[in-house]
């Protein structure tokens, strides 16, 4: 059957014309801005050339809140639009073919334009409306498909679909209650999770192949050591990000002169200088940050021009293009945990002899966070950050919850500073750790104020003496060879709180006897609320430690018939594989509602009604138990009760087992047959 478009178009245009709304053709403009976002942006073939909505429409309300309408036509049937199995839009390209759908299908069609407009800047929400007919009868579309959807940054550029949507809803009458009504389109806590997921792992694969590509290289394999790739990596990242004030880092900026006083290298200090100035990070802090990338970055290798293009030049682009765009998304995201898992793939950390640098996965900290009832009011520290995952699973929390208790934009505003500028404390002993936890706190909107490079033996005391940081949540992974098998840093945080809970993710044997004095002397201080054996292959690929968490009320000392909830996590819904290769894919999948069963834990440790059952005392992967006080019976495993009473069904097998045996002997003529 032979396209309508035309008339599809046609019939369209005339029905915005009698609703007395003003729209605009292909080749119309509606103002700059717009013009040069579909200008810019790759054509739907992939490649240059400009790009042509079929219909354009600005909304404008009484108070000058512009929402630009990209409408795409098709005339076929069956070329309203194309989703992907899990229900989004299918816009991606496919390596460096375009995707076929943006060229064959309307709404596909009006995102790409609706994502070019939002990458211009100006706007920050879009709505994309595709249109479709295949048959005309008294010259009208008798068939007419409409769907709509509203794409905003505050909903991380996700296609929200308007059910029901008619073109009646954007009458000038009408444009107050229609815009109410995409005010209330917002992603779902689950749908905010699964785009975490999702970003976090093209996160992940994007530092990988980054990480490849270095590797491959024999010049910049030479020039870095392990360190040196951490300056490297966060170097190119603080130059790029865009910073109010100052133009963002363009490819155009890099000169890739032969100069030792002109050079990439020069334009990447600087810009990170600018970078840090902007976020009014400390001048100690600036001073320590370029003291660490300026040997990387004044390296001549690493700026000089090879065919016209520095190194640096050249890993910029893959970075900008497929870095930075995650990183300035409102979604928050580990990504110097990320370089660090990266790294760890390949090589240990340099200094890090025992081990002891890995990595928390963010649902993890998630978990520690959220089981130490975190909330807008706490204060969070952390004495051996790594990387600052914990703290910045901590604020995310702390920020939501300012977001939905708060209804005053001003005070919530001002909550949400506080939050990011006191109510976070970090101390990190390597420094090379600790340049990744100041970028991390620093992409999270902070001014890493709190952040502190040092031994926290001394750093936190130190800190507590001269600073007001009612802390009432620890959160930590310490490092497993520290005394105690690192419940020395427990003992020392817990006694220096007065309310609040504790968590802290260990090598789960520090529980069972071999936490030296420390658990004791925990139990005399703290109460053990909760014991959660974790997956053996929790750290795959970096240790393979059996690990488990465990929960701590502060200040309120153990009583021995205390009852603590022992919780078997060992299936946790996610599968794990070991990726040396950086060229392997991300190495975690949620293969059976992993993120029910976190949340089911989580429900379990806060003595909450959980609304799954995976772990129960009917299953036996929960078990309620007391413990002595000498801090050596802290683990699941030992409280398991194993039953040793023979059920009817173990009578019936050791009968067939015997007789099964005596006719088999009989025959054999070992025995001979009772008469």
């Amino acid at each position: 059957m032979a396209s309508i478009e035309e008339k599809v178009e046609e019939h369209f245009k005339k029905v915005l014309d009698d609703l007395h709304i003003r729209h605009f053709g292909k080749t119309e403009t509606i103002n700059s801005s717009i013009t040069k976002a579909l200008k810019e942006a790759d054509s739907k073939s992939g490649g240059s050339g400009n790009n042509f909505p079929d219909i354009q429409l600005l909304l404008q309300n009484k108070n000058r809140r512009d929402i630009p309408v990209m409408i795409e036509a098709k005339g076929t049937k069956g070329k309203l639009e194309k989703l992907t199995n899990d229900g989004n839009i299918e816009v991606k390209s496919n390596g460096k073919n375009p995707n076929r759908a943006v060229q064959q299908f309307a709404v596909n069609g009006a995102l790409h334009y609706g994502h070019a407009i939002l990458d211009e800047g100006t706007y920050s929400e879009v709505m994309i409306v595709g249109i479709n007919g295949t048959t005309m009868v008294d010259g009208k579309v008798s068939d007419p498909e409409i769907a709509a959807y509203y794409v905003s940054k505050k909903n991380d550029s996700i296609p929200k679909k308007l059910e029901g949507f008619d073109f009646v809803q954007m009458k000038e009458s009408n444009i107050d209650s229609f815009y109410m009504e995409l005010d209330k389109l917002s992603l779902t806590a689950e749908e905010r999770e699964r785009l975490k997921r999702d970003k976090e792992e093209q996160l992940e694969q994007s530092i990988k192949d980054i990480h490849q590509r270095i590797y491959d290289d024999a010049t910049i394999r030479t020039l870095l050591s392990t360190n040196d790739k951490l300056y490297f990596f966060c170097g190119l990242i603080m130059a790029g990000l865009t910073t109010e004030g100052v133009k963002p880092l363009e490819l155009a900026s890099f000169s890739s002169n032969d100069d030792a006083d002109d050079n990439d290298g020069r334009i990447i200090l600087m810009r990170t200088k600018s970078f840090l100035n902007k976020k009014k990070c400390p001048k100690d802090k600036i001073d320590m940050v370029l003291n660490y990338l300026k040997p990387v970055f004044e390296k001549r290798d690493l700026w000089k021009p090879v065919n016209g293009e520095s190194i640096i030049k050249s890993v910029f682009k893959q970075i900008k293009i497929d870095v930075l765009p995650l990183l300035e998304s409102n979604i928050h995201l580990d990504f110097t945990g990320k370089i660090l898992n990266s790294l760890n793939d390949w090589v240990s950390i340099e200094n890090d002899k025992l081990n002891d640098v890995v990595l928390t996965p963010r649902f993890v900290t998630n978990l520690m966070a959220r089981i130490t009832r975190t909330d807008m009011d706490s204060f969070v520290w952390d004495t051996c950050m790594g990387s600052s995952g914990f703290l910045v699973s901590a604020m995310e929390i702390m920020i939501d919850d300012a977001n939905r208790r708060i209804k005053d934009n001003e005070h919530r505003e001002d909550k949400v500073q506080h939050i990011k500028q006191n109510q976070l404390l970090g101390i990190e002993i390597l420094g090379n750790i600790y340049i990744l936890a100041v970028l991390n706190m620093i992409l999270m909107g902070d001014g890493s104020s709190q952040i502190i490079c040092g031994d926290s033996h001394k750093e936190a005391p130190k800190y507590m003496r001269s600073h007001t940081f009612p802390a009432n949540v620890f959160l930590l992974n310490p490092p497993y060879s520290a005394p105690g098998k690192g419940l020395i840093f427990v003992d020392e945080a817990l006694s220096r709180m007065e309310t609040g809970y504790g968590a802290v993710l260990i090598q789960e044997n520090a529980g069972s006897g071999q936490g030296d004095v420390y658990a004791k002397r925990i139990m005399k201080k703290n109460t053990l609320v909760a014991s959660v054996h974790m997956p053996a292959d929790l750290f795959n690929g970096k240790s393979s430690v059996q690990t488990a968490i465990y929960l701590f009320k502060v200040n309120r000392s153990h009583e021995d018939d205390d009852v603590v909830t022992f919780i078997d996590f060992s299936e946790d819904g996610y599968s794990r594989q070991n990726r040396k290769k950086s060229t392997q894919k991300v190495n975690l999948r949620n293969t059976d509602h992993a993120l029910e069963r976190y949340d089911e834990v989580a429900a379990i440790c806060l003595g909450k009604k959980p609304k799954t059952d995976y772990y129960t005392e009917a299953n036996g992967l929960v078990i309620r138990d007391t413990v002595t006080l000498d801090g050596n019976d802290w683990t699941f495993n030992q409280h398991k009760k194993i039953d040793t009473t023979p059920t009817e069904e173990d009578f019936k097998k050791t009968v067939a087992d015997y007789l099964t045996w005596k006719v088999s002997a009989i025959l054999k003529g070992e025995v001979t047959a009772d008469v």
